[in-house]
């Protein structure tokens, strides 16, 4: 998978999980809360690929997954707290573990599919 469209994936899992969080507190329909939100995610989600340089191989789970994911959920709690937002533990568990299955699981979908492929090859 190329560096561009496993940036959009990852882009697109932080944005799912802003929105359902957000849905589920029924704030979904604020612009301004759901970039409020978003932002921290999204800034630590760049710099997660920018610490493990994700361009050069971006569906490998480990390294790349596992640092792109711990620094977008690290960063984003850390950004969060620093601009007067809540980092409560719920919140916290949630964004783990759905980042987790997000950020990881296309990573592992991906390396599933692949051996596969090779295997039905040879």
């Amino acid at each position: 998978m190329r560096g561009g469209v496993a940036g959009l994936v990852d882009v697109c899992c932080v944005l799912v999980f802003v929105a359902i969080g957000r849905a589920t507190h029924e704030d979904a329909a604020s612009l301004t809360g759901y970039l409020a939100t978003v932002w921290p995610f999204l800034v630590a989600l760049g710099v997660g690929w920018g610490v493990s340089r994700a361009w050069r191989g971006a569906e490998v789970l480990w390294p790349v997954g596992v640092v792109v994911w711990a620094t977008t959920v690290a960063g984003g709690m850390a950004l969060r707290a620093l601009s007067g937002d809540g980092t409560a533990v719920a919140f916290v568990i949630v964004a783990t573990l759905f980042l987790a299955l997000t950020l990881l699981g296309w990573r592992l979908v991906t390396r599933f599919a692949r051996v596969r492929a090779v295997s039905r090859q040879g």
